[in-house]
């Protein structure tokens, strides 16, 4: 049995940015912090990043996503603009929008849908 492989479109991209777009408005009211530019990725190893100025990347596979998986992995992200490590600041972070964030984070890692 041979196994298809999504495409990467343009329309997927859309509809990717769309939702990340809609995610971050609505936890940025939240922190605000100052996001420099948002992409969509077709990444083979990483769900998203943060560079530090300030940019956001995600895979455009977050629109297969459970929704509360997509939100505590664009939170992670956002939060990195606030603390760019994983110290105990930064999961201070994340927990004021995403109390049980470890639970989902296992969740994300135990997904069926894959990068690559």
């Amino acid at each position: 049995m041979v196994k298809k492989r999504r495409m990467y479109t343009n329309q997927k991209r859309e509809q990717a940015m769309n939702l990340v777009e809609s995610i971050i408005k609505r936890f940025n009211s939240f922190y605000n912090f100052k996001i420099n530019r948002v992409a969509i990725k077709n990444t083979k190893r990483r769900w998203g990043s943060c560079s530090s100025k300030g940019n956001l990347n995600f895979n455009y596979k977050i629109i297969y996503l459970k929704p509360h998986l997509a939100d505590c992995l664009i939170v992670h992200e956002l939060c990195h603009l606030g603390e760019l490590n994983h110290s105990k600041r930064f999961w201070a972070l994340v927990s004021q929008t995403i109390p049980n964030y470890a639970k989902i984070n296992l969740e994300l890692r135990k997904t069926n849908i894959k990068l690559i």
